[in-house]
């Protein structure tokens, strides 16, 4: 297997760590890109320890900021003539925070989870022209789900801080949304890219263990329930190891534009107008997507604001 220069955010826990530790493991050249060079340190000396891989570094990268993406992206620009493997595992996600902007404006969530992504691979499209294979992999969640309510809507009227004080926020319904979205930039990004062989796939991730660290982050009703949950997930490893075949196995060399679920299955189009039996499947099945993800206006709406939030920060 030829070795391949891959990047993975958020490398310093839970799934992205276990991912780390497994490309390095295989061999191949990669870049922990963290928030925190100083809380991910000891996680690179760990990858590097248990993998006898010199060939693993730690670079700086702030989802949320454009200017830490930028700047990101020249530092590894002056290193790497390539990129073949961009993993987008990092995210926002802080049950019972207060509405919150990023320093671009942007509510934080959809900054993170989504504008964030969608700058960091425009930004690294050329070094990906130069693989023979490249691949682009977005973490979803099942959490998109909610969306087979056909009255569920992403809500796009308080993204740039129009109502900080609204009293229906909720992180959790931003987080959803911010899922469903991705999910429509990465829809639109494998049309983009498919003349360059670059393909763009997302990995619906249905829950894996947290850490003490990132339970301890969680409000105490979340809290309690994170610990409940923690008992039936599986741990990191399992979703990583979906990573290291999704972005290196030959199953999925051309594969492109798709949500793939827990059992590495395609997953399809939910029908139009489900009947008992295709709802009870859209429910306790990871094989449906739900029809708004195919919403060529949405996804439209959603490129477009991509575009315009990191072009007037240029």
């Amino acid at each position: 297997m030829a070795r391949r220069i891959v990047i993975i955010t958020g490398a310093n826990s839970g799934i992205g760590k276990a991912a780390a530790h497994r490309f390095a493991k295989e061999g191949h050249t990669l870049v922990m890109a963290c928030r925190s060079p100083e809380r991910s340190r000891p996680v690179l000396e760990e990858v590097i320890t248990g993998s006898m891989n010199d060939r693993v570094e730690l670079m700086k990268l702030d989802m949320s900021s454009f200017e830490s993406i930028r700047t990101f992206c020249q530092s590894f620009r002056n290193k790497y003539k390539r990129l073949d493997v961009l993993i987008h595992n990092a995210g926002y996600f802080e049950h019972g925070s207060p509405y919150k902007l990023s320093e671009n404006g942007i509510e934080l969530t959809f900054a993170t989870n989504v504008a964030g992504p969608y700058l960091l691979t425009m930004e690294l499209l050329d070094l990906m022209k130069q693989s023979d294979d490249a691949r682009v992999l977005m973490a979803g969640s099942n959490i998109i789900k909610h969306f087979f309510n056909p009255k569920l809507k992403i809500n796009f009227s308080n993204l740039q801080g129009e109502n900080p004080d609204d009293p229906k926020y909720r992180v959790y319904d931003y987080y959803r949304d911010s899922k469903m979205a991705l999910l429509m930039v990465t829809k639109r990004m494998a049309e983009k890219f498919s003349n360059d062989g670059i393909a763009v796939n997302m990995l619906q991730i249905n829950g894996a263990t947290m850490s003490n660290e990132t339970i301890a982050k969680l409000t105490p009703g979340y809290r309690f329930a994170a610990r409940i949950q923690n008992l039936f997930f599986r741990p990191p490893e399992f979703m990583a190891n979906h990573y290291y075949d999704i972005c290196v196995s030959e199953k999925f060399r051309g594969i492109t534009g798709e949500l793939i679920n827990h059992k590495q299955e395609i997953i399809q189009k939910a029908e139009d107008k489900p009947g008992g039996k295709e709802q009870l499947i859209q429910v306790a099945t990871a094989s449906r997507c739900p029809v708004y993800a195919y919403n060529r206006e949405v996804q439209d709406r959603v490129w477009d604001l991509c575009e315009e939030f990191v072009s007037r920060e240029s």
